[in-house]
């Protein structure tokens, strides 16, 4: 625990310190706006099947929608690229960055616990805080995958539905670092998810400059227990602010409370816990 502040100057400077790091409530404009950001990050995050390089317009004008802000400049500079190319080099770009590079995966656990034993308990508790939220996935990816815990926090909002991201901040800092060194354009998603959240402290560099190093944790993979009870029965969690799990579709540019059900996600082949399929 820090020690008490002696002196007067010393307890303004930790008060200040204190509201500063509160941050005031949103306004309802504001609460919108940000689920929006976090849907567009979802969608765009996810495979680019022909359904989604289809929507591309709609995409680019949801983003020029967006208020001035350095996460709208950093949306607006990957639609300029994600709206130029064809689909099919979109689909082969976005296979040869998340599919075949490990250190680009999407599935965030994989960058705190690995492939060990932790990560099956990480994984089986995201999924029950997503059914306690009232949220069941329909099991297309697992509960770590980007666009999966984007969703969830467009839905929930930032105090419960952003803690996983809060809480893989280190991870979405390696996986911006990796995608700016190989100059993908999905690097532009990251820096906007990240200015999302709060600032980096001294020890998340130090800790991601470690793991950039050294790479996850690595022991015998032992997973089991995540697949019997993450996929289990939610009957009676269904809430109808959150749909029945699935992804928002990309015409779908409202507020999350009225986003239609929509198509599953894509499963990619990346990083996945031995013994899935």
């Amino acid at each position: 625990m820090s020690p008490l502040p002696t002196t007067v100057p010393a307890i303004v400077r930790t008060r200040v310190r204190a509201a500063v790091r509160r941050r005031a409530p949103a306004s309802p404009r504001e609460a919108e706006e940000r689920a929006l950001v976090l849907r567009l990050l979802s969608l765009l995050s996810q495979y680019p099947d022909e359904e989604l390089a289809a929507h591309r317009p709609g995409l680019a004008s949801a983003v020029a929608a967006l208020p001035r802000s350095p996460v709208a400049a950093e949306l607006s500079a990957f639609m300029d690229w994600f709206t130029a190319k064809e689909p099919d080099a979109l689909a082969r770009h976005y296979v040869e960055t998340f599919d075949l590079r490990r250190r680009n995966s999407l599935y965030l656990t994989y960058y705190l616990h690995g492939d060990t034993r932790r990560r099956g308990t990480a994984l089986l508790t995201l999924a029950r805080r997503y059914r306690a939220a009232g949220w069941d996935t329909d099991g297309g990816e697992l509960p770590d995958h980007l666009p999966v815990v984007l969703e969830f926090a467009a839905l929930a909002g930032p105090g419960a539905g952003e803690a996983p991201l809060r809480m893989h901040r280190r991870g979405l800092e390696l996986i911006r670092h990796a995608l700016t060194e190989s100059g993908s354009p999905y690097r532009h998603l990251l820096s906007a998810l990240l200015g999302l959240l709060p600032p980096a402290t001294d020890a998340d560099r130090a800790a991601v400059a470690k793991l950039a190093a050294e790479g996850p944790p690595e022991e015998e993979v032992g997973l089991d227990p995540y697949g019997a009870a993450a996929h289990g029965s939610s009957h009676g969690l269904g809430h109808p602010a959150c749909g029945d799990g699935e992804f928002a579709p990309p015409s779908a540019f409202v507020p999350p409370t009225a986003a239609p059900p929509a198509r599953a996600p894509r499963t990619a082949d990346g990083p996945r816990p031995e013994g899935r399929s």
